[in-house]
């Protein structure tokens, strides 16, 4: 199946987890505060970690934000 008879189910998953969600992540950790060299591990972790690197990112690394 297809949508508007160019995307399928598999592209449709290849561009929302390996294009969006490490867009996404990347502009929440640069936008945010952390301690120490906490920010460029994590904007490490979601380049080099594509896809685990942005669930482990909304899992652990949202918790160590610096709220003001």
């Amino acid at each position: 199946m297809t949508i508007l008879g160019i995307l399928g189910p598999v592209e449709l998953f290849i561009i929302l987890f390996v294009v969006i969600l490490p867009v996404i992540a990347l502009i929440d950790i640069v936008k945010s505060d952390f301690e120490g060299n906490n920010k460029i591990v994590w904007v490490l972790v979601v380049c080099f970690f594509n896809i685990l690197g942005c669930i482990l990112y909304f899992i652990i690394g949202k918790n160590q934000k610096i709220t003001h």
